[in-house]
């Protein structure tokens, strides 16, 4: 098998994944998932497509993650493997859908506007 690769996105963060046949191991920026996401909860959400599928111990996976902060990383990587997931066996896809996990979020930080603190916020109004 070659290497599939695949892109997923959450807020700022980028996932770029490529997935060959190997033994389970998730590389993160040339670091191990249990040192790149030291939370249990981080590592769970990464591996929740592999497991719905039940092929964890299936495929290596190396990815380049960039931007965006923890959660918003794993998020995207989750969305990455499963694209990739999808790629080597489109009969997986409904599985993975119905689960939630092909579905981009796109939900991203609204912009500040001028005269205003934050984006919706306003500057406290007085009357005198």
């Amino acid at each position: 098998m070659e290497v599939i690769n695949a892109l997923g996105r959450r807020k700022a963060a980028v996932a770029r994944v490529f997935v060959s046949e190997g033994n389970g191991q998730i590389v993160i920026n040339k670091k191990d998932l249990a040192t790149y996401f030291p939370q249990e909860t981080l590592q769970y959400i990464v591996k929740q497509p592999l497991n719905t599928l039940g092929v964890t111990e299936k495929y290596d996976i190396k990815v380049n993650l960039d931007g965006g902060g923890y959660k918003g990383q794993a998020e995207a990587l989750r969305l990455a493997i499963a694209r990739a997931l999808v790629k080597i066996n489109p009969e997986d896809k409904p599985a993975l859908k119905a689960e939630g996990f092909m579905t981009r979020d796109p939900r991203v930080v609204e912009r500040k506007k001028p005269g205003r603190p934050k984006a919706r916020k306003r500057f406290q109004f007085s009357k005198r």
